[in-house]
């Protein structure tokens, strides 16, 4: 669903100076939709696409519940620790650029202030007005390695919990991924035999698919059942590629 665009009174209600001022003391608010997107396109793609291959090649379903969730659990974990690792390492690349301007204004602050004059001039400061702008950044220490963390290095002050993060992805690669050996679980729990327990395994993976697009799609106001065939297409390509490998190492093997 797309978001309806704000009327010009909800427009000046939110640019209030008192909305503007809590909003601004609130601090940013991380969004951790990628961690989540991220997690849960790639569980559901792995492990249908263990599925996928392990119906194609003729085997049991006892194989696909272990290797399913096998991939769950280690490809989870892998996957999250690695989002873990690669955000807290961005974080700790902006405390080390942090201590490095820190030391070059001890050093040499007159660099340092010239370095936020030209960043200010290619702005459109000019004159007095230029000359004020520098003064006042640069009377701030902290003020003024953070402009430089913004404008020299294009980096944000506060980046997202690596914690939070990791924990996004492991989740959604674990639940939406699961969805793909529901029809197997219940069949060895329940001792049924389920008709075409692989196309059913299948559609109901699309739905999943379609179901993270459509909700990607709400969040960034993209058409949500283009985002949902967006989503679909790329796990139904995945999993087609092992299903046929699957199917070759068949006849081979």
């Amino acid at each position: 669903m797309e978001h309806p665009p704000h009327q010009p009174e909800d427009l000046k209600t939110l640019h209030s100076p008192a909305a503007i001022r809590e909003r601004l003391e609130a601090g940013v608010t991380h969004s951790y939709l990628k961690d989540f997107v991220y997690g849960a396109i790639d569980g559901a793609v792995t492990t249908f696409a263990v599925v996928s291959g392990v119906a194609g090649a003729g085997l049991s379903s006892s194989v696909i519940i272990i290797l399913g969730l096998a991939n769950l659990i280690a490809d989870g974990f892998s996957m999250a620790v690695s989002n873990f690792l690669g955000t807290r390492a961005e974080e700790q690349l902006r405390e080390r650029i942090r201590r490095r301007e820190e030391q070059h204004i001890r050093d040499i602050p007159e660099g340092e202030q010239e370095e936020i004059r030209q960043i200010f001039a290619a702005k459109g400061f000019q004159g007095k007005d230029l000359e004020r702008a520098v003064q006042i950044i640069t009377a701030d220490p902290k003020q003024w390695i953070d402009t430089m963390l913004q404008e020299e290095f294009g980096l944000p002050l506060v980046g997202p919990s690596p914690w939070r993060a990791a924990l996004a992805t492991f989740a959604a690669f674990v639940l939406v991924g699961s969805v793909s050996l529901m029809v197997f679980i219940y069949q060895w729990l329940s001792g049924a035999s389920v008709p075409y327990a692989f196309a059913l395994s299948s559609v109901m993976t699309g739905a999943a698919f379609f179901a993270v697009g459509a909700m990607k799609g709400h969040f960034v106001e993209q058409k949500w059942y283009m985002s949902g065939l967006e989503t679909l297409l790329v796990g139904a390509t995945a999993s087609a590629l092992a299903y046929g490998v699957g199917a070759l190492l068949k006849t081979v093997i």
